[in-house]
């Protein structure tokens, strides 16, 4: 795009209500979220966040800590998630600040505003200072305490907060109040949990405890928030739910669903159904590179939930996980069934008329299918939590079978083929030596990829021989 088509763009866009412009952000942050085509959404996302922070066009190298948004909003951080996913207790939106902000640059507390803008710009590059940390925090407040009134009023007078925002914007606003109000408690919490912990043990959850002793942090609104701060320390998220049981001193669900802690079973039953979610979109586009890692994540949050608590299958945690385990097995099971029939596809055995002069595999259906062959063999490790365990160990024992005596007789084959088929069948034999080396290991790959070449130049001696 030219200089003067991106003046063009920039323009309009500046042009577009504040409102337009934060819906046009979230569209295109979407869009990157999907996979689709990036580079215009780029592009455009770019331009539009310069216009909100009032950036230079030439002001390419400009530090990221200059956003006012990002620096008012710190504190909300480790609550933020991205995109358009599924928000639960204890969960912001990003997409939501941006409307916050402008509402308060336009009528929220547009002094105040002005007062933190000038400050940030007279600071350090860091973007912190005591008179930035001293404007951000009386920002903060009269930030809370105007969405808190806006909120309060909104059940009379629905136009003013729409004029902050659409609904998902307006679901937002009490929890970023009310985090924003708390946010020496939840600094405080965030320096008293350790960084890390990867297993939620008796110590730990006695420490975490008495971390969230504060009544501030207890009430109903905030108590989501300072638990998915603690959860976001776990190596095993799911393992919070040792602090309910712990609280309830029962695992019986009834009794943990009394206390206030028993929101963190809500909480990890959420995150799971959003885990199974990201498996099966990853599964559908053939990215198989995470697919390990969640299935381990997957199979471990469920053994977990249901060796830990007492959950009835009538009740509606226990609804919920059955209904997740029943997703996750669909999902995985609709591309086990798949495997099989793409093996037979490469492997099968064809005449020399059958195959085209120059005829291809193609490699990128053999890496594909070698994957899934991974995949499959992966799945077999968490199959009996993920209710896979009878189509996967199937499955398993049909590509092991048929993809033996496949490469047994392409082996045989190239002993007597010439011609076109020769090359077709050698890169037959090469899938298949690939699908053993899954399936049967590394020694009885290198012993038939052998036997393949001594197949072909045991064909080449006899040839000159005669």
């Amino acid at each position: 795009m030219s200089q003067t088509s991106t003046e063009r763009l920039r323009d309009y866009l500046a042009q577009l209500p504040p409102r337009s412009q934060a819906l046009l952000m979230r569209e295109f942050e979407r869009a990157i979220d999907r996979g689709e085509e990036t580079t215009v959404a780029t592009f455009v996302l770019e331009q539009l966040r310069k216009i909100v922070r009032g950036a230079d066009a030439d002001d390419e190298a400009r530090p990221r800590t200059d956003n006012p948004t990002r620096l008012l909003f710190r504190p909300l951080e480790p609550f933020l998630v991205e995109g358009s996913v599924s928000v639960r207790e204890g969960q912001i939106r990003r997409a939501s600040l941006l409307p916050v902000w402008q509402w308060l640059a336009r009528e929220g507390a547009p002094d105040l505003a002005r007062q933190f803008e000038a400050a940030l710009s007279r600071g350090p590059e860091n973007g912190t200072s005591p008179e930035i940390e001293a404007a951000a925090r009386k920002l903060q407040l009269a930030t809370a305490e105007g969405l808190l009134a806006v909120v309060a009023s909104g059940a009379d007078d629905r136009r003013a907060l729409s004029r902050i925002g659409p609904p998902d914007v307006i679901e937002d606003l009490p929890s970023i109040a009310c985090v924003l109000q708390v946010r020496e408690a939840v600094d405080t919490l965030s320096s008293r949990v350790p960084s890390y912990m990867r297993v939620f043990n008796e110590a730990q959850i006695e420490a975490v405890i008495a971390a969230l002793n504060v009544p501030s942090l207890q009430t109903p609104q905030l108590l989501p928030f300072a638990l998915s701060l603690v959860m976001q320390r776990l190596a095993a998220p799911w393992q919070i739910i040792r602090l309910a049981i712990r609280m309830a001193a029962s695992d019986d669900e009834i009794r943990v669903a009394s206390t206030p802690y028993g929101i963190v079973v809500t909480i990890a039953l959420h995150d799971l159904y959003c885990l199974a979610a990201t498996l099966r979109a990853d599964i559908k586009r053939g990215r198989f590179g995470e697919v390990t890692e969640h299935l381990k994540t997957l199979h471990d949050s469920v053994r977990g939930l249901r060796t830990e608590l007492d959950l009835r299958n009538d009740s509606t945690w226990g609804r919920r996980l059955a209904s997740i385990r029943a997703d996750i097995s669909s999902a995985l099971q609709s591309e086990i069934d798949s495997v099989p029939g793409r093996v037979r596809r490469l492997l099968r055995q064809r005449t020399d008329k059958d195959i085209a002069a120059g005829a291809p595999i193609n490699s990128a259906d053999v890496d594909e299918t070698t994957a899934l062959i991974e995949f499959v063999a992966v799945c077999r490790t968490y199959a009996s939590e993920l209710a896979i365990n009878e189509v996967t160990m199937r499955t398993y024992s049909d590509l092991q079978h048929y993809v033996e005596q496949s490469t047994e007789a392409l082996v045989q084959a190239l002993r007597g083929s010439e011609g076109k088929g020769r090359a077709y069948r050698q890169a037959q034999v090469a899938a298949a030596i690939r699908f053993c080396d899954v399936l049967f290991g590394a020694d009885y790959a290198s012993l038939m990829s052998r036997a393949a070449e001594n197949a072909v130049t045991g064909e080449r001696k006899s040839s000159r021989a005669g």
